[in-house]
């Protein structure tokens, strides 16, 4: 998902959760719990067919508000589907089952959460969720473009096991998605970025000695994702070159997934044909093995002890040299003399800028949600405060629109 610089980006907002009946609905606990921890007061209404797969007391738990699941339950407030449309700042449908979509396109108002959603004059986020052959039916499609061309925002489906057993487009998004697409809603980003095509590379690189063993890094991929993320979220078209990493690509990222330096390499090439610029955060091997093994290297009969290496193509200096009159942007991670070997390696590599990150703090570099970074180029340096990695992927940024 698409990183945000504020944890807390909905404080004081109101946010009503539509919970309808598919299997998918035990996940809302989640997203109750994702959407309080950004700042936000968080209500729910469930259908009747929703309470058979989590209860409703679960969600009065979790929100310490009422749950709102008839449309008579309520004798203090006869119009309680008005109330309900008007109080929040936002309409978050998840799971939407292929029911409650089809009586969202057709003004279908038979229940509490249908009349809530006619009613509402609100921002409505819908992520749908049922059989991929109930998806793909075409009056669910026709369903689905009716919502989009009338604003309704949608998240997903996306592909996986379901619960019929097969594995297929219509699982629900996952909750961080759901919860990251309501912020952008009602924090939308300023699109300062529409229009350019920007390389990303991230993550560490693997090198084989065999097929069990390699060489490589500490690199967690944070700071090139949370690049990606921002970028994509400006409304940038971001191609996000990604070594060995576990962590998940932000929505709206094109991700080439590789493991090697030359890998990398190949694949940031190719991108960069077509793009206005690189920002090369990967942390990419040196070296590697002249010659790895096909089969696992035994400690008692093989030499483990002298590995051949030889030196990988330098991805950022290559970039450079191909850039023309685009604009390259490199990382150096160091542990002394920070700002001293970042100019050596500016002037080294003839790129525009380098981040310089001091990696030997507790609070940067590998692995940390901050940096403490110092920005480097031809025309002097800048020293940042500690930033969370989105904080400083918005500074980048920035900084990229204005060389």
């Amino acid at each position: 998902m698409a990183a945000s610089n504020n944890s807390m980006q909905l404080e004081g907002k109101t946010i009503l959760l539509g919970i309808t009946g598919g299997i998918a609905a035990y996940k809302s606990c989640n997203i109750v719990r994702l959407l309080q921890k950004r700042g936000a007061r968080v209500k729910v209404v469930m259908s009747e067919h929703a309470t058979e797969f989590v209860g409703p007391l679960t969600f009065r738990a979790l929100t310490n508000e009422p749950v709102a699941v008839g449309l008579f339950d309520d004798p203090s407030d006869p119009i309680h589907h008005i109330s309900l449309a008007q109080e929040p700042d936002l309409v978050v449908v998840a799971p939407a089952t292929a029911n409650i979509i089809a009586k969202i396109a057709n003004g279908i108002a038979d229940d509490l959460i249908s009349t809530t959603l006619l009613a509402t004059p609100r921002p409505v986020v819908i992520a749908p969720a049922m059989n991929n052959g109930m998806w793909k039916a075409p009056a669910t499609q026709a369903n689905m473009a009716t919502l989009r061309e009338r604003g309704v925002h949608v998240v997903g489906p996306g592909s996986g096991y379901l619960a019929c057993g097969d594995v297929d487009t219509g699982r629900m998004s996952e909750p961080e998605d759901i919860v990251e697409a309501v912020c952008e809603v009602l924090n939308p980003a300023p699109q300062d970025l529409a229009g350019k095509r920007i390389v990303i590379t991230a993550g560490p690189t693997h090198e084989p000695i065999d097929p069990v063993r390699f060489i490589g890094n500490r690199s967690s991929g944070k700071m090139g994702i949370a690049l990606a993320g921002e970028a994509a979220h400006r409304g940038a078209e971001v191609t996000l070159v990604l070594g060995p990493t576990s962590l998940d690509v932000p929505r709206g990222v094109e991700c080439v997934r590789v493991q090697t330096a030359a890998e990398m390499l190949q694949a940031a090439l190719s991108a960069f044909q077509t793009a206005d610029a690189a920002i090369c955060a990967a942390a990419v091997a040196d070296y590697t093995p002249a010659t790895p093994a096909d089969h696992k290297l035994k400690k008692s009969n093989e030499r483990l002890d002298r590995i051949e290496l030889v030196e990988t193509v330098d991805i950022l200096a290559e970039l450079s040299r191909q850039k023309g009159d685009r604009r390259v942007i490199g990382f150096a991670a160091e542990t002394d003399n920070v700002v001293e070997y970042a100019e050596r390696k500016l002037t080294r590599k003839g790129c525009d800028v380098i981040i310089a990150n001091d990696v030997s703090r507790a609070d940067s570099g590998f692995g940390t949600d901050t940096n403490k970074a110092w920005i480097v180029s031809t025309t002097g340096t800048q020293e940042l405060p500690v930033l969370t990695k989105p904080q400083l992927a918005d500074t980048i940024l920035d900084l990229l629109q204005n060389l």
